[in-house]
């Protein structure tokens, strides 16, 4: 019997062998591996037969030297920033709204999830047609109502640029806040706001002292989860301005160069260290541990408080 029950002991881990392997193989290896590059000069022209050890040499110049490093972080800072609270807002108003629209709230829902689930190459597309500065449709508009007398050149100024990006980010990722917080607020009793409606409490008070406090757990994963993917941000940038001929990488003035585009910059395009480029991809890793273990502890401290 007790060699029959070691023999059944082992099939669990057995099991669990091809998700160690997968897991090795496609997280720990690369990750191992992008570090021992990240202690190199390594540049992929010239081949790994030329591939020379320097140590944190990298790291150092990274921290020390790179100016264009810090604008992308400041960059991405900044349209995270601005894009965050209005994502958030703009989230939980029309889920409230919408929610009392039971009738029409499907076709609300689909209408606003739908450039969520657009590609990004059509997003990049879309919007740099409608913000060019010679046949726009935005600007048409504008001149046509008599707000503006010339078109404006939206992707050739950084202010102008920052607004387009982030109003491009805005759209596309509306809806996915609404189905999130549209989920959020089936969980929450009725019975709870009819008996603060019983009590006195109007519609306002509801909502701040109901509706709000059951929403934070949620609030708070769609505030970390946009941190992380802030970080992550390139796509919708990078094709927006690639249709404009004589932008930099980046925007005019690399205004709109986020951190994931600058490591895309200097490993794959304006140059190919792989080397550096490794560098980089863990110096943007460990600002997104610091700022999310720094978020995080903010809102844990309040909702102790509370």
């Amino acid at each position: 019997m007790k060699k029959k029950h070691k023999t059944l002991s082992k099939w669990p881990f057995i099991f669990m062998l091809p998700y160690f392997a997968f897991y090795f193989m496609f997280f720990i290896y690369p990750t191992i591996y992008s570090f021992a590059i990240s202690l190199t000069d390594w540049d992929s022209i010239a081949g790994a037969a030329n591939r020379n050890f320097v140590g944190i040499a990298n790291y150092i110049r990274l921290i020390t030297k790179d100016k264009l490093f810090y604008k992308a972080l400041g960059n991405t800072f900044m349209f995270m920033i601005i894009y965050i609270p209005l994502l958030i807002i703009g989230g939980l108003v029309l889920a409230v709204l919408l929610y009392k629209l039971k009738k029409s709230s499907r076709l609300f829902q689909t209408l606003n999830v739908l450039p969520y689930i657009t590609t990004p190459v059509a997003i990049g597309v879309i919007f740099s047609f409608l913000f060019d500065w010679s046949t726009g449709i935005i600007n048409k508009v504008l001149i046509d109502v008599g707000i503006l007398e010339e078109g404006i050149n939206w992707l050739g100024s950084p202010m102008t640029a920052r607004i387009v990006v982030i109003l491009l980010i805005v759209w596309k990722n509306l809806g996915y806040y609404l189905l999130i917080y549209l989920a959020a607020l089936s969980t929450i009793p009725e019975d709870v706001s009819e008996a603060a409606m019983v009590d006195g409490a109007n519609k306002w008070q509801v909502f701040r002292h109901i509706t709000i406090p059951y929403l934070r757990p949620m609030t708070i994963f769609l505030v970390l989860t946009s941190i992380i993917s802030g970080f992550q941000l390139f796509d919708e940038p990078y094709l927006l301005f690639s249709t404009q001929q004589g932008n930099s990488m980046g925007g005019p003035g690399r205004s709109c160069m986020t951190a994931m585009m600058y490591f895309f910059d200097q490993t794959f395009k304006s140059s190919t260290r792989l080397g550096y480029g490794a560098a980089v991809s863990y110096g943007i890793f460990v600002v997104v541990l610091v700022v999310s273990l720094i978020v995080s502890k903010i809102i844990n401290k309040k909702e102790r408080e509370a």
